[in-house]
C-alpha cells in the first residue's frame, strides 16, 4: 500500500470519527442541563390518579435537579392530545410526558399518526398500582356479584365513566363485560376526576379509578367499594376483595406510570432524568406518600430496560385487543 493511500485511509478514519462523536456543545448541555424550568405533560384533567403522582414526583425530581417541574394538564381525545404536544416539542429534556398504560394503547389502536414506540423515547417508571371499582353511594350494588347480577337482569341500565374511549380503564370495562356476558353504558370523560364527581352526584353509577382518587372519597361514605383489580388485596384496604376473588378469576387490571420524551432527546439527559427520579422515588418520604394512597414505587429499571418492557407491552396488548375483537375510534 503506498504512503498516499495510507494517509488517504488515515485522514477517512478521522473524519468519521469526528463526525460519530458527540459534539463538545452537546455534552455540554448534557452537562449543564437543567438550566431552566422543566414541563411535564399529562393527558388528564386535574384530580385524577396520573395527575396525583405526576405532581408528587415533579416536586421531589426537580429538589434533586435544583430546578423547578411544571405539570401541565392537557386532557382530550383519550390523552392523544398530551402526546402530540410532546412527540412534536424539542428533543431537549425540557418537555416530558407522564404517561400510563394508555400511551401504549393509543398506539396499538393507530389513534395516532405515529408509532409510539419510535416517537417518544422511554425514561424510567415512576409507579405502580391496582385500580378499584367503586360505586355510587345510591346504587344498590354492594358486589361483583350483585353488579353481574343486576347488569344481566336490566341491560344499559348500569353507565360507567371512563377517561376516555381507548384507555386503559376502558378496555379495562370492555373486558369486564366480555367476561360477565353483561351490557353496560359507557360515558368517557376527559380525565378519572370527573367521572369519580359524577358518580357521587348520581350521573353515573360505577367507575375504575386509582385508590388515590377515590381514597378521601370511600372514608366520608360519597363512593362504597365493590372490589380492587389487581392480583391481590392491598395492606390500605385489606377488607376490599379482588375482582378475581369475588367470582371472576383471570380478570386483572393494574396500572403504572412512567416518563417518556421526544425521540432523539439525548441519552446523557435520559440518564439524568432517570438517576434523578428513581432516586427522588425511592426516598422514604416519597414512599410514604404513595403507600398511604395503595400506590407503590416502581421498582428501579434503566432506560433500557423500560423500552424494552415497552415493547413486549405492546405486543401483549396487540394480542389482547385482537383477541376481543374491539374497534375502537
Amino acid at each position: 500500500m503506498t504512503a498516499n493511500a495510507v494517509n488517504r485511509i488515515a485522514c477517512a478514519l478521522a473524519l468519521a470519527a469526528i463526525c460519530t462523536a458527540p459534539s463538545a456543545g452537546a455534552q455540554d448541555k448534557a452537562r449543564d442541563y437543567p438550566t431552566r424550568p422543566i414541563r411535564i405533560v399529562i393527558g388528564i384533567a386535574p384530580g385524577g390518579g396520573l395527575d396525583t403522582i405526576t405532581r408528587v414526583a415533579a416536586q421531589r425530581v426537580g429538589e434533586r435537579l435544583r430546578q423547578t417541574a411544571v405539570v401541565d394538564n392537557r386532557p382530550g381525545a383519550g390523552t392523544v392530545l398530551a402526546m402530540d404536544l410532546v412527540q412534536q416539542a424539542t428533543p431537549d429534556g425540557y418537555t416530558i410526558m407522564c404517561a400510563s398504560e394508555t400511551f401504549l394503547l393509543n398506539g396499538v389502536l393507530k389513534r395516532v399518526r405515529y408509532d409510539v414506540r419510535k416517537a417518544f423515547d422511554p425514561v424510567v417508571r415512576i409507579s405502580t398500582q391496582p385500580y378499584i371499582l367503586v360505586a355510587g353511594p345510591t346504587v344498590p350494588i354492594n358486589t361483583l356479584k350483585e353488579l353481574i347480577a343486576y347488569a344481566k337482569a336490566k341491560p344499559g341500565a348500569l353507565s360507567f365513566g371512563t377517561p376516555g374511549i381507548g384507555t386503559t380503564i376502558h378496555i379495562g370495562w370492555e373486558r369486564l363485560m366480555s367476561m360477565t356476558g353483561t351490557q353496560l353504558l359507557h360515558v368517557p370523560y376527559k380525565g378519572g376526576a370527573p367521572a369519580v364527581i359524577d358518580a357521587m352526584a348520581g350521573q353515573i353509577q360505577l367507575v375504575i379509578t386509582t385508590t388515590i382518587t377515590a381514597g378521601a372519597h370511600l372514608k366520608s361514605g360519597k363512593l362504597k367499594a365493590i372490589a380492587m383489580t389487581g392480583p391481590k388485596r392491598i395492606s390500605i384496604y385489606p377488607e376490599i376483595p379482588t375482582i378475581a376473588e369475588s367470582g371472576l378469576p383471570g380478570y386483572e387490571l393494574t396500572n403504572s406510570y412512567g416518563f417518556f420524551v421526544p425521540a432523539g432527546t439525548s441519552k446523557a439527559i435520559i440518564d439524568i432524568i432517570n438517576a434523578a427520579t428513581i432516586e427522588a422515588m425511592n426516598a422514604p418520604e416519597t414512599r410514604k406518600i404513595l403507600a398511604a394512597d395503595g400506590a407503590e414505587v416502581a421498582p428501579p429499571i434503566t432506560p433500557e430496560e423500560f423500552r424494552a418492557k415497552v415493547e413486549h407491552d405492546y405486543g401483549v396488548m396487540e394480542t389482547v385487543i385482537r383477541s376481543m375483537n374491539l374497534k375502537l375510534q
